[in-house]
């Protein structure tokens, strides 16, 4: 075991196991094989009240293993997969694989991806996408930090009476994705996050909020006490919630709800929702979505980010690439299977997709406040409610309301309502407040006008 990595196995010996399976996939006849071969480790502590209520330590390891029998269209697909890496574990998954193979229906899509889609060795040898940081605060070191930032929270106001739990998470694993076509590649990576969730009381009316802070590079995370401050004046901002009546008015999404509408957009441009004719953007490409102001792009190479990879889920190479210019859409995510059930090519996005950035034309958070001047402010956004073929978008809401440009007080229990095709086109500034949620990078968004359902 890597002092360093701390992995069990090395990148040789995960291509070995790999190996080994195509070798076992050819032997019994299939036409094609895939597999995945990944191990990972970690910490996660919760600390709540200063005591720690939950450590959990986790190693785990895993194969994946997909055979194809015939040629496209007459494919057969089956899958397997095992946590054992013995040789004979490693065979008789494959043997359970291909027997599945020979019981399922021609599927005319199924298959690897064509050759000239994979990434490239040369091309993968030169990027250093820099995405592995190992960090080992050890378990002790770990609740240090959690109740650091929890003790923050508390310290802030006498208001601050309870806490879900401050949480600490420290992640790192190692892959190798290899095919039939001769593509073997993987690499190592790492994920850390604090979190904390609070409740401020007043007068027996209780309201909570919460922060985190998430990287590959630990030297990036929050610092915890900064963050324990952050989540509880959160908390105590919403105290004194009420309810309005209900109106049309300017909505304004905090950058990490606005993240939330992103993942829509991408769920509805995805390939599965639009070979299945479920998505209000089907036959959408080259057409006006967003409002001429947005621009989206995707950046799958840029160094140490939580959603960078040099191929997809396939092997497929990624490259950066506008998916909305001025508001016409220019790209769908597709991996293999949904690119031929579509008639097209492959965008590299089996598995999803890569470090998405929303153009932004605004000012901060106070700036576009000040541009709407009297609205609503959503700062968080409850339960689900989201037509992805119809585009119809109606989910509860909590946040603040808005007037001269200024935080009047802060709202709970409405519903924010709309169409996504409409909202979409009505956004009518991004503001430069940018967080990263996941594969999002975004700033407040502000839509014209909406639905606010309250009394």
């Amino acid at each position: 075991m890597s002092k360093e990595n701390r992995f069990t196995y090395t990148s040789a010996q995960l291509k070995e196991f790999a190996q080994l399976v195509l070798d076992a996939a050819k032997r019994v006849g299939a036409s094609a094989c895939e597999c995945e071969v990944s191990e990972g480790h970690g910490l996660s502590v919760t600390v709540r009240k200063d005591e720690p209520e939950t450590i959990e330590h986790n190693l785990d390891k895993g194969i994946g293993i997909t055979v194809y029998f015939g040629e496209r269209p007459n494919a057969h697909r089956g899958h397997a997969s095992s946590s054992d890496f013995s040789a004979a574990a490693l065979v008789s998954a494959v043997d359970a694989a291909a027997a599945i193979a020979r019981k399922t229906a021609v599927d005319d899509c199924a298959g690897p991806p064509e050759p000239e889609e994979l990434a490239r060795a040369p091309d993968l040898d030169k990027l250093d996408l820099d995405l592995h940081h190992p960090w080992n605060p050890g378990t002790e070191g770990a609740i240090r930090i959690a109740r650091r930032a929890e003790r923050a929270a508390f310290a802030l106001s006498p208001k601050v009476r309870n806490s879900e739990g401050a949480t600490v998470s420290v992640q790192q694993g190692q892959f190798v994705f290899a095919n039939s076509h001769g593509f073997m590649h993987g690499f190592p990576s790492s994920r850390h996050y604090i979190s904390l969730s609070v409740i401020a009381e007043d007068g027996g009316l209780m309201q909570r909020d919460d922060w985190y802070s998430s990287s590959r590079v630990p030297g990036r995370l929050a610092d915890a006490a900064a963050l324990g401050r952050y989540a509880a004046a959160r908390a105590l901002a919403r105290l004194g919630s009420r309810k309005i009546a209900t109106c049309q008015a300017p909505v304004l999404f905090e950058a990490p709800v606005a993240a939330g509408l992103i993942g829509s957009f991408v769920a509805a441009a995805s390939g599965g929702s639009l070979y299945r004719k479920s998505s209000f953007l089907l036959d959408a490409l080259g057409k006006q979505v967003f409002s001429s102001g947005i621009s989206i792009e995707e950046r799958p190479h840029e160094p140490r980010a939580l959603a960078s990879t040099p191929f997809d889920d396939e092997g497929v190479a990624t490259r950066r690439r506008a998916v909305v210019d001025k508001g016409v859409l220019k790209g769908y995510f597709l991996g293999s299977y949904s690119a031929r059930k579509l008639g097209m090519q492959s965008t590299g996005s089996a598995g999803g997709s890569h470090n998405l950035v929303l153009s932004s034309d605004g000012p901060d958070l106070a700036g576009m406040l000040k541009h709407m001047r009297r609205g609503f402010l959503v700062t968080e956004m409850l339960g689900q409610g989201t037509n992805l073929l119809t585009g119809d978008y109606s989910r509860g809401a909590a946040g603040y309301w808005v007037e001269n440009g200024e935080i009047a007080y802060p709202v709970e229990e409405v519903t924010v309502a709309g169409n996504l095709k409409d909202m979409f086109r009505g956004i009518a500034r991004v503001g430069s407040d940018t967080v990263v949620r996941g594969a999002y990078q975004c700033g407040s968004i502000l839509v014209d006008n909406l639905t606010i359902a309250g009394n």
